[in-house]
């Protein structure tokens, strides 16, 4: 089945066309749940409703388009999708489903994702499905991990993996008390692009070439999104409301009333 993939929760505007296969039917799977943003810890226990799923057998991505660019995530997404739809000679009509991270991530720039992956599926008729952006970095690590990324006014996102499973968070906060809450929970290491932001704050939390300035820092990947919600994808089971994973008030506020005048 052929997925659009997009993410704007980071500075970066990612895009992927991926095909995902079918596997062997997995009853109990807390694979499905946790591609829509459901932590694990909430898929029914035993005795509880059974989550059914098809396995993703097997992945390829056709096409990936990121750009690096904070400010102009409406004026790049689209046409990202243009190129990565050209460059593998599909059409819109040959999709089966869209898959955008829903955060957490800046107000504005998550919002663009989040919309135009929704305008996207509704235009064709087709499911959208939201999976945390962090998964997209953590998803791909093993161990225990916490990944984090830029929230702005000094605070970082961040969340806690163990072998590529989501086991606490999404929070947002400043960068100590993130890294005092880690030592408390016993993480001992930490990925993505939050900290490059706070290199002092996390140098023991890193190797020294993570904390270097790479060509990528470790923004979410569309295409490990787009796997993590391949087997909800598979088994046609119908996506939960894209919600943005905010975790805090917009930076915009509503303007007051004028004040009177005192006469």
């Amino acid at each position: 089945m052929l997925l659009l993939a997009v993410d704007t929760a980071t500075p970066a505007c990612s895009v992927a066309l991926v095909d995902v296969h079918r596997g062997q039917p997995a009853a109990g799977s807390a694979s499905v749940a946790t591609a829509a943003g459901v932590p694990a810890a909430e898929v029914p226990a035993a005795g509880g409703m059974a989550v059914e799923s098809m396995a993703v057998e097997g992945m390829t991505g056709r096409a990936q388009r990121r750009v690096v660019d904070p400010r102009k995530h409406a004026e790049l997404l689209v046409p990202l999708i243009r190129e990565v739809l050209d460059e593998a000679s599909a059409r819109p009509g040959d999709l089966d489903a869209v898959v955008v991270g829903i955060g957490p991530g800046p107000f504005t720039s998550l919002r663009v994702g989040v919309m135009t992956a929704e305008a996207f599926a509704d235009a064709l008729g087709l499911p959208a499905y939201g999976v945390c952006s962090l998964d997209g970095v953590g998803a791909d690590t093993s161990g225990r991990v916490a990944v984090a990324t830029d929230a702005r006014r000094r605070e970082v996102y961040w969340a806690v993996y163990h072998n590529g499973e989501r086991v606490d968070g999404p929070s947002v906060g400043r960068p100590q008390v993130v890294v005092d809450e880690l030592r408390r929970m016993s993480v001992h290491r930490a990925v993505g692009p939050g900290l490059h932001l706070y290199p002092d704050v996390f140098a023991d939390f890193a190797d020294l070439a993570d904390l270097a300035e790479p060509a990528d820092p470790g923004y979410p990947s569309p295409v490990t999104l787009a796997r993590l919600a391949g087997a909800a994808v598979l088994a046609n089971r119908p996506p939960a409301p894209l919600v943005p994973l905010y975790l805090r008030r917009p930076d915009a506020a509503q303007p007051r009333p004028p004040k009177a005048v005192a006469r």
